[in-house]
């Protein structure tokens, strides 16, 4: 199956208003019934082993900075959250799931949409950021090649 790099089709005003980078990737399966979740599960939900070994190291790195490592988010010590992967869940319907976090360097969202298409099934994720400061800017464009290849990696996971 393929994926492909397309122009983001969400309203970001409404789930990430000033977002300043937006990318979007698709994926068709056929005879897929998937549910916005389970989409989800499949595809940010499970991360490639280099990928999983790129966010240790990630962590470690960003730690000095005062940011927030895998999964930290707005819920104090002990509260329950839903999450799928390192991501809280922000909404979800049937169709699109909304998931991401606040930090202060930067916003961060990844919205999984499911369509039906006759027999074939699509599913897009897009991604949305909105960097608060030159460390939020610094680090987009560092990571924003890897994100092109874990984003592409975790897609191709759904048609597993």
């Amino acid at each position: 199956m393929k994926v492909d790099e397309i122009e983001p089709d969400i309203d970001l005003g409404a789930l990430l208003p000033g977002a300043q980078f937006a990318d979007a990737w698709r994926i068709a399966v056929d005879h897929a019934a998937f549910d916005a979740r389970r989409a989800a599960e499949r595809t940010i939900g499970r991360q490639p082993r280099w990928a999983r070994a790129l966010l240790v190291l990630r962590n470690i790195l960003v730690t000095p900075f005062g940011l927030k490592t895998s999964g930290a988010g707005e819920a104090g010590p002990g509260a329950t959250r839903d999450m799928i992967g390192i991501f809280p869940v922000v909404s979800e319907t049937p169709q699109r799931l909304v998931a991401g976090f606040n930090d202060r360097h930067l916003d961060f969202r990844v919205v999984v949409d499911v369509a039906r298409a006759g027999s074939l099934q699509t599913i897009t994720a897009t991604t949305l950021v909105l960097t608060h400061n030159r460390l939020g800017r610094a680090y987009l464009a560092i990571i924003l090649p890897f994100h092109r290849l874990i984003v592409r990696a975790m897609m191709r996971q759904i048609a597993a």
